[in-house]
């Protein structure tokens, strides 16, 4: 039986929102609703986007549930700019983003997401393109190396995909597995298991996560009116460096500009304010949901700067 979904940090980012009603907050990653219920509880109009089709096929009863506050869109999170222009809205009061991998995706055994279960090796949110089985079963060992390296730092990389390639065809999350622990020497008393890495890199690759995490958070610096928020729950190092350095380069923080160069040109004026430290779990919210341990959550106010155009030509 799958484990309920437990929505990260929740409190944090309700607080963050401070939701009224009347506001409109585009919910970026509505998974199991968890977010999008507590804005929809105070009241806001909620815009809920998720690529994942079983997600917004579950989600259907809290559309007819709260009516006219709730509407779902089948889309990736880096189209949402495009979709609120298609339904007539071009600014919204808050992004809300909880970046990763979903516990209803990781729970299910059929999805391929996780090898706690064994299933078909195939890790797609959307159900479309090259699947996990495709990318490794096919790529030179050279690009699974480099997967392997740069989106799940893996050190031993080109030992990994060396025994990949030679195991192939590879058809499920448990010969992935077995494969990853024969070639790092897996111990069974070991606490973390080294195809903890490989799973994570081989799915951020086949969902272009990081990529859109990018195209997301530039088409919410165009979509958020003047005091707007941006709230982004990150699950690992990877993403949290991403939000970490739009945020710090959307406020100007760090910005060298000399006064005794005075034909410097100024750089764009910040399109972001009172940027958050980063916000972790407490050990009350770890105990009860072990898999908050990792997140952070960063936010930020729009502020009235017309959006960076290096950010308009990446949004959809």
């Amino acid at each position: 039986m799958s484990a309920p979904h437990i929505p990260v940090l929740l409190d944090e980012v309700v607080a963050a929102v401070a939701p009224v009603p009347g506001m409109k907050v585009v919910d970026a990653t509505f998974g199991a609703g968890g977010y999008s219920r507590a804005l929809l509880d105070a009241g806001a109009r909620v815009f809920a986007f998720d690529r994942d089709p079983h997600a917004i096929e579950e989600g259907a009863w809290m559309e007819a549930r709260y009516g006219g506050l709730l509407s779902l869109h089948p889309h990736r999170f880096s189209k949402m700019r495009s979709e609120m222009q298609r339904m007539g809205v071009p600014q919204v009061d808050a992004v809300v983003m909880d970046i990763g991998v979903s516990s209803m995706q990781l729970d299910r055994a059929e999805r391929g997401f996780a090898f706690s279960q064994d299933g078909p090796l195939d890790m797609r949110m959307g159900g479309e393109g090259e699947s996990a089985a495709d990318f490794l079963n096919t790529a030179d060992e050279a690009a699974i190396a480099d997967v392997l390296y740069h989106y799940g730092e893996e050190r031993q990389s080109r030992r990994v995909a060396r025994a990949i390639v030679a195991a192939r065809p590879l058809e499920t999350t448990g010969d992935l597995a077995r494969v990853v622990r024969r070639a790092l020497g897996h111990k069974p008393h070991e606490k973390k298991d080294p195809a903890t890495r490989t799973f994570q890199a081989v799915r951020i690759h086949v969902n272009d996560e990081l990529g859109e995490l990018t195209a997301g958070l530039a088409a919410a610096e165009i979509l958020l009116r003047e005091g707007g928020e941006l709230a982004v729950v990150s699950f690992h190092s990877l993403e949290d460096r991403i939000v970490k350095r739009f945020l710090k380069e959307a406020s100007g923080a760090g910005r060298a500009v000399s006064r005794h160069l005075p034909g410097e040109i100024p750089g764009p004026a910040p399109t972001f304010a009172k940027l958050s430290k980063a916000i972790r779990p407490s050990e009350a919210e770890i105990a009860r949901n072990p898999r908050a341990r990792s997140s952070v959550l960063r936010h930020a106010v729009r502020t009235d700067a017309p959006a960076r155009a290096i950010n308009q030509g990446e949004a959809s």
